[in-house]
């Protein structure tokens, strides 16, 4: 587990990023500007920071600076912007930052990205030193370098469970009831859910509480692995993320892997 720094004056994105580096097993905390930035980079032993460019008091550039001149660029740091020029992205891996994610930041590029700045993070010193000039292939700056990643071996999903899901329904006076259990290879009964579903809700309304259902009942099933849950549903991580906050579907970290008693 690495100790990750998100730093970033938006804060769906400082959320989004925090789920989804939650969700890989990292530690991450959270800033909304340079000042917070530089107070968590001297409290915390940092293993690599995401640095947004534009922020109200400092922008993430002098930042950077300011901790090289310090001494104090003792970690990785992948600089992230939707706005930034060409320039801009070779002057920040000039002055040591690691890579350059443009917003939106596409998830194989982001995990790619913070899987070579952790690598990058446990190389001895003199071996960061000599690494830091040489261009790095994953940075989705369009035009910076040329991006032709693919997904990490680190993150393929885990194999799926051999368990299915029994669902049977059943409709009567204007509702159809959902009973969804799961049942593992020893015949033992995990997790079980009975959801009524009004039938005579408009559409969109009736359209979101199947939805909850659905996603509620992956997430128990696979034990709040959203990499297992996005393959099964077919659905792209970082918009799996949306859909699930958009339900209003708790996601705090652990919940359903504590349901399941994992």
């Amino acid at each position: 587990m690495a100790e990750i720094l998100v730093v970033d004056d938006e804060i769906g994105i400082r959320e989004l990023l925090s789920e989804i580096l939650g969700d890989e097993g990292h530690s991450v905390l959270l800033a909304d500007c340079a000042a917070q930035a530089r107070k968590l980079r001297e409290e915390n032993p940092l293993d690599l920071v995401l640095l947004d460019i534009w922020m109200p008091d400092t922008d993430g550039v002098t930042l950077l600076k300011e901790w090289v001149s310090a001494g104090k660029l003792t970690m990785p740091v992948i600089m992230m912007s939707g706005h930034a020029t060409i320039d801009t992205a070779v002057e920040a891996t000039r002055i040591g930052a690691l890579d350059f994610l443009e917003k939106p930041i596409a998830l194989q590029k982001l995990l790619k990205a913070v899987e070579q700045g952790l690598a990058r993070a446990r190389m001895p010193q003199a071996l960061q030193r000599s690494a830091v000039s040489a261009p790095l292939p994953t940075s989705s700056f369009s035009g910076a370098h040329p991006s032709g990643s693919s997904p990490a071996d680190a993150f393929a999903p885990a194999e799926l469970r051999s368990s299915e899901p029994l669902v049977s329904t059943a409709a009567t006076d204007g509702f159809i009831a959902v009973a969804t259990s799961f049942v593992s290879s020893d015949d033992t009964q995990r997790n079980g859910a009975l959801r009524e579903l009004a039938l005579d809700l408009p559409l969109r309304e009736a359209r979101d509480a199947f939805e909850r259902a659905y996603f509620e009942h992956h997430l128990s099933r696979e034990n709040g692995s959203m990499t297992r849950v996005a393959e099964k549903t077919g659905l792209e991580r970082t918009h799996l993320y949306r859909k699930l906050k958009q339900l209003g579907i708790d996601l705090s970290r652990g919940a359903y892997r504590k349901a399941s008693g994992n």
